[in-house]
């Protein structure tokens, strides 16, 4: 290649280099900014009090509605696998609904907070005693998402979920009404 070839080749890579974050901030802004996505998630968790007390992977798939940049609506399919010791066992699933109030900081980058309920089934092991808990029990979290693309958002978040269990269900052993699960997790978001 000779010298005039070789600048005009480095003029069009820098050119395009320099003119694709305006092209995509510009798609950003172009962004319908309603409708509905879907998001899967992966992450970790902490129980808090009792008995449960080691860490775990925690997998979630939602459904939702982006109302306007602000306000969002979620449904979610939260799986916290097994976890436990020799003593105590649990395996908990479940069923969130929550509402999530979000402030934008810029076009791509924003943070929010989440409330919701978590409707769930935990199976207990625990002293040769076993329960299943249904319960309906209220969430709490916040979060930050970065815009990928027009359609695609990352986020990270983490939320607090409280699960019930009756403490003379296991003959007084367990010191607590239930423990609280910390989660921390990322995802990706597709809105259509």
């Amino acid at each position: 290649m000779n010298h005039k070839a070789g600048i005009a080749c480095a003029t069009v890579l820098t050119a395009t280099a320099l003119a694709a974050p305006a092209a995509w901030a510009q798609g950003a802004v172009d962004r319908d900014q309603s409708g509905p996505y879907i998001s899967g998630s992966y992450g970790g968790y902490k129980a808090h009090g009792g008995e449960f007390e080691d860490e775990n992977d925690l997998f979630g798939a939602a459904l939702g509605y982006q109302f306007n940049p602000f306000f969002a609506a979620e449904a979610e399919y939260i799986d916290f696998g097994n976890f436990g010791d020799d003593n105590v066992e649990g395996q908990l699933k479940g069923i969130g609904v929550g509402a999530i109030g979000r402030l934008p900081l810029t076009d791509s980058f924003g943070v929010y907070g989440k409330v919701g309920v978590l409707a769930s089934a935990f199976d207990v092991d625990a002293f040769n005693e076993s329960e299943t808990y249904d319960e309906v029990t209220p969430f709490v979290g916040a979060g930050v998402d970065f815009r990928v693309t027009p359609k695609l958002t990352a986020f990270a978040e983490y939320n607090r979920y409280s699960v019930d269990v009756e403490e003379e269900d296991f003959n007084g052993q367990v010191t607590n009404s239930g423990p609280e699960f910390d989660t921390g997790r990322v995802g990706l978001k597709y809105q259509f």
